[in-house]
């Protein structure tokens, strides 16, 4: 995988390719399906709701620092690469140890079965050396 730490995008901007909004048409048809397939359909007064809801959103602001944005940047800059090093480095450790679990989980099935069918060969020949002695027997009686 790959992941990109530097250049650092705008903090807040998203990436993410926003979905198209659907048309009246396909809301009605989803509607439609939605309550067919017995799936509540939540009402559509909310939109006031979500208005005032945003007014309490972040807006752009520009804070005052107790240092120089750019002597923050200066320093935080380094420790924000180590970290995301540190991060993929965490990454690959976990990555190491479920492949090892895997591994053994394997190898453990495995040596299971192995000992069920060594168990299994092991008990037939003792059941035919078993077989065998008595036959001896009662062939040695039956010659008297």
């Amino acid at each position: 995988m790959v992941e990109r730490a530097l250049p650092i995008v705008e903090f807040g901007v998203t990436e993410v390719e926003r979905a198209r909004e659907l048309t009246l048409k396909e809301k009605e048809e989803a509607k439609k399906a939605a309550i067919a397939a017995g799936v509540g359909v939540r009402p559509s007064t909310t939109r006031a709701i979500e208005e005032a809801a945003a007014q309490f959103a972040a807006a752009p602001v520009d804070y005052i620092y107790e240092q120089p944005a750019l002597e923050l940047f200066r320093d935080l800059l380094p420790k924000y690469v180590a970290i995301q090093i540190f991060h993929a480095l965490l990454e690959s450790v976990a990555a190491e140890h479920a492949a090892r679990m895997t591994a053994m989980e394997s190898a453990t099935n495995n040596a299971t079965d192995m000992i069920d069918s060594l168990t299994l060969a092991m008990n037939r020949a003792r059941q035919a050396k078993i077989t065998k002695e008595i036959i001896e027997i009662v062939s040695g009686a039956a010659a008297q």
